[in-house]
């Protein structure tokens, strides 16, 4: 039986649900879904909508408050769940979770944006190296990774509305870009590019200059899976008719035991 997969940046999970992201939810019934950029911790926010719908929740939410911040909503519990990497990015700024499902874990996560300065953007750079080695560690221990989120890179030339106007922008700079093609070398697959390997597609928009109503996005989110879980990947798309988020939902459908 498929699972139905999806990562969403809320940009505030609060917001979100003001906007009907729990009608949302009830509409699709997705199997799983992972969040980010929730900015609230776990006491703030009132999860009966979610729960009523069948869903139990994970968070991992950043020391700072309105910052931030990770959540996996799953229809089947866990095996474990745990909110440590060691990575000191990820643990004090709530960067990723991790779920464990029989023999395959899902991690979610929230990469640092470099768009607030050079400080922020070493950061980053630092971040994805960490992050990487990291999952690579992971892999040995837990060989079937599913790595979802907003990874705040856009990839390759198809996955930005304009290249060659953003070709000095964080998200976007030629060692990011490297960074993701080192990423892919080390075993790890674009789920969405590698079922659609010419389509153009978005999945977040600036809030200036009609930006979403222009199309003129990013693909900065992704679904990623080890090499030994690319033949489970059955379709994927962005759902960008949800409206909760400067970002829309990535929808992934696996052949995947859950």
């Amino acid at each position: 039986m498929a699972l139905s997969f999806v990562s969403y940046n809320v940009n505030g999970i609060r917001a979100a649900l003001k906007k009907g992201f729990a009608e949302w939810t009830a509409e699709n019934q997705f199997d799983l879904i992972c969040l980010q950029e929730t900015k609230a911790m776990r006491d703030q926010v009132d999860m009966q909508p979610i729960e009523d719908l069948g869903y139990h929740h994970y968070w991992h939410s950043a020391e700072k408050k309105g910052y931030s911040g990770v959540a996996i909503f799953s229809k089947k519990e866990p095996d474990q769940v745990i909110t440590k990497t060691g990575i000191d990015l990820c643990d004090t700024e709530g960067r990723v979770i991790r779920a464990d499902f029989g023999d395959w874990t899902v991690l979610n996560c929230y990469f640092p944006s470099g768009t607030s300065g050079d400080i922020r953007q070493d950061i980053k750079m630092q971040f994805l190296d960490e992050f990487l080695q990291w999952a690579q560690e992971l892999r040995k221990e837990r060989p079937k990774l599913l790595i979802c989120g907003d990874y705040n890179i856009a990839h390759t030339k198809i996955d930005i509305h304009d290249p060659i106007g953003n070709k000095k922008s964080s998200g976007f700079l030629p060692e990011e870009r490297a960074w993701m093609d080192k990423w892919l070398e080390a075993g790890f697959v674009d789920a969405y590019r590698h079922l659609n390997p010419e389509k153009i597609e978005y999945s977040w928009w600036s809030y200036r200059a009609n930006a979403r109503a222009n199309n003129k996005g990013w693909r900065i989110d992704y679904l990623s899976v080890t090499e030994n879980l690319k033949n489970t990947l059955l379709e994927s798309r962005h759902l960008n008719q949800a409206m909760h988020s400067d970002h829309c939902p990535v929808w992934v459908n696996l052949d995947l035991t859950f």
